[in-house]
């Protein structure tokens, strides 16, 4: 298991931007496969975004497309999701993810470390 603390959320206004970061505690970070979820109220929780172990490989939901960009520093044990052109659909706590893995993964199911989320919350 890693442990995995997310920040970087918090109140924004539509057109906005945000960077979320996710700090992980282990000595093979670099191992991982990492990944962006979020969940709005009412709703399961859906991939946003994932980034394999050496940065070469990214995927994105339809939805956030063009405006996230997921990156890494595997020399700090961080991942990153810089969210620009925020909108109100974007509104959700995200939470980070990590899959032991080289290759990227969209599904919640193949992930077995989740970080305790930061909110999201876009205003118009």
């Amino acid at each position: 298991q890693v442990q995995l603390v997310e920040s970087g959320g918090g109140l924004v206004q539509a057109g906005g931007s945000l960077r979320l970061s996710c700090a992980a505690s282990t000595r093979t970070f670099g191992s991982y496969t990492m990944g962006w979820f979020r969940q709005a109220p009412g709703k399961e929780r859906e991939f946003v975004s994932t980034i394999n172990w050496n940065g070469e490989r990214t995927a994105y939901a339809d939805s956030v497309k063009g405006r996230f960009t997921i990156s890494r520093d595997n020399a700090k044990n961080t991942v990153y999701l810089q969210m620009d052109s925020l909108n109100i659909e974007d509104t959700a706590v995200y939470y980070c993810a990590a899959a032991w893995s080289t290759v990227v993964r969209r599904s919640p199911d193949q992930y077995s470390s989740w970080g305790q989320g930061t909110q999201v919350t876009v205003s118009s």
